[in-house]
């Protein structure tokens, strides 16, 4: 009994880790999670070596590179991945562009799900190539789930490089469009990643509403206008809800 006390008590914070807002301490987890503190700084210490949690600057436990991967393995998963594919697929008959999904990664979308569009002129974003989250529709939508503080905090710590002569590098004003974004849950990406191209991407949300991930479409502008693109946004959003389901339902 006190074996299997353990492995529950273990996935519990590599549970709660995963899903919390923000990098929570060793007596955080200890109150949450009803255990001991000797007991959560002796488990926490297991997972460290192990590679599931590391301890940040901050003395906070944070997920480290096997819980990562874990998640993307399941995410990737065979059944799942069949889904996930059949309803961007029909997403991409439905709007006739490029469709896929991006994660943020540090500073970065990583683009890991793609469905091409089946004309020979398309905007190319290959699956685990990464992407800048301050000028992409994907990474956009992504900095506009995050609460006000955290957002500003950000900002003030990235480097806003301009990729094209459209990129918002002032911080004030991309801060404001985040806003905005917030309020009608699509975002935009006009030339401002790439060059004569548009993008706008939703975010997909699990069954308590949080964020995981972003669903985009791009298209070169010399096919459609980023209002054509716009118009498919209530279709991006239910095939959102439709990768939602497909991964949190019952396989």
């Amino acid at each position: 009994m006190a074996r299997v006390s353990s492995i529950t008590r273990v996935l519990k914070i590599i549970e709660a880790v995963s899903a919390a807002q923000r990098p929570l301490s060793p007596l955080d987890l200890s109150e949450i999670l009803d255990i001991p503190k000797p007991t959560m700084h002796r488990l926490i210490q297991q997972l460290q070596e192990e590679g599931f949690v590391r301890v940040d600057i901050n003395g906070t436990i944070v997920p480290a590179s096997r819980t990562r991967h874990m998640a993307i393995h399941l995410w990737q998963s065979q059944q799942v991945a069949i889904q996930r594919f059949a309803i961007l697929q029909r997403l991409v008959d439905k709007i006739g562009e490029t469709c896929g999904m991006a994660v943020p990664y540090y500073v970065n979308m990583v683009y890991t799900d793609r469905v091409p569009c089946p004309s020979a002129l398309q905007v190319y974003m290959p699956t685990d190539s990464q992407a800048p989250i301050w000028c992409t529709a994907a990474g956009k939508i992504y900095l506009s789930t995050l609460t006000k503080d955290d957002r500003v905090t950000l900002l003030k710590n990235l480097s806003l490089t301009a990729i094209t002569p459209a990129t918002i590098t002032d911080r004030d004003a991309l801060n404001q469009s985040l806003e905005q974004v917030a309020k009608q849950r699509y975002a935009i990406s006009d030339e401002e990643y790439i060059a004569q191209a548009v993008s706008i991407a939703v975010a997909i949300n699990d069954t308590q509403g949080r964020y995981i991930g972003s669903l985009y479409t791009t298209a070169p502008k010399t096919r459609k206008s980023l209002e054509d693109l716009i118009g498919f946004v209530p279709d991006m959003q239910k095939a959102a809800d439709d990768i939602r389901d497909a991964f949190f339902g019952e396989i």
